[in-house]
């Protein structure tokens, strides 16, 4: 496949930028041929991947972690069409979180991750639309590669953000998940699931998922797979911080499903709403509030195996 690298240089806390050459040399040696970009702001990483794709390209790597795969993600599609349905992500991860990697037990080896973008092996890959309110009251519209969540998750992703991820991912959402457990409340939200009846619940998360893995590690939908058409819906109700700091274990592992607080659900599409201000994770980022709609695109596109 002709391959097309977007290089998020400030991931892994700056060093992707800073070990680019070496990075680039063990690519030269796999692949005769290869496009490359850095991102220079947030977002770039979109609009790189569009341009790339419209030039011929129909391999894409997202270098770097979570967001940069999100946003590379994104770049697949345009004015609510997919590009190229045949064009296939890759990632070589860089990140601190890396949740997204987990779900296919990848780790942060670089020449694994190269020797994977040379075979012609792909799989489908289904893609996460989310149609939400901006913080500037606009309508908005998103695509997810991994999970989608509200509830205090959006508020950890404001804490983690706004500090450095110098710790690492595991430690960093950790300290972000403890400090907004601090502050936050169950949350009274309005829902349907696949057009069944609206049911009203007290969420303290509810995770939309297409992969795994999301808030450092924690395996939020143990069963999710990136393939099969559906959401793993999982609602966590009445978690406090006690259960964050003496059940995390459970949360890591994905026994929680056993928990009385938790309920998981399989589905292509759920509409939210909520009288409070519930603020939404996408892939790591906090991009806006509820109302919110999300629905998935079952092989929207392929990812590089």
């Amino acid at each position: 496949m002709k391959t097309f690298f977007v290089v998020n240089p400030k991931s892994a806390n700056g060093a992707t930028g800073k070990r680019w050459a070496e990075l680039a040399a063990g690519i030269a040696r796999t692949l005769s041929d290869f496009g490359v970009e850095f991102t220079k702001q947030p977002l770039d990483a979109v609009h790189i991947t569009r341009q790339a794709l419209k030039s011929g390209y129909d391999c894409i790597v997202a270098v770097g972690g979570d967001g940069t795969i999100n946003e590379v993600t994104n770049g697949f599609f345009e004015d609510g069409k997919v590009l190229n349905p045949n064009a296939a992500l890759g990632v070589l991860p860089r990140g601190t979180g890396g949740d997204f990697r987990k779900t296919f037990d990848w780790d942060l080896d670089s020449d694994a991750a190269i020797r994977r973008l040379k075979t012609p092996d792909t799989r489908p890959f289904d893609v996460g639309r989310l149609d939400f309110l901006g913080h500037d009251g606009t309508q908005q519209t998103r695509y997810f590669a991994n999970i989608c969540s509200f509830g205090v998750s959006g508020l950890v992703d404001l804490e983690v953000n706004n500090t450095s991820k110098a710790l690492g991912g595991t430690v960093s959402f950790m300290w972000g998940s403890l400090k907004a457990m601090r502050k936050y409340k169950d949350q009274r939200v309005r829902m349907t699931i696949d057009d069944k009846p609206l049911e009203e619940v007290m969420v303290t998360t509810l995770s939309v998922a297409n992969g795994k893995f999301f808030g450092g590690g924690m395996k939020v939908a143990p069963d999710a797979d990136v393939s099969d058409g559906l959401f793993d819906v999982v609602v966590w109700s009445g978690y406090g911080l006690t259960d964050f700091v003496v059940r995390s274990k459970g949360l890591y592992s994905g026994s929680h499903t056993t928990w009385k607080g938790t309920r998981i659900v399989r589905a292509k599409k759920l509409v939210a709403q909520s009288d409070e201000k519930v603020l939404i994770d996408c892939d790591g980022e906090q991009p806006g509030t509820l109302p919110c709609t999300m629905t998935i695109l079952p092989s929207a596109i392929r990812l590089k195996v």
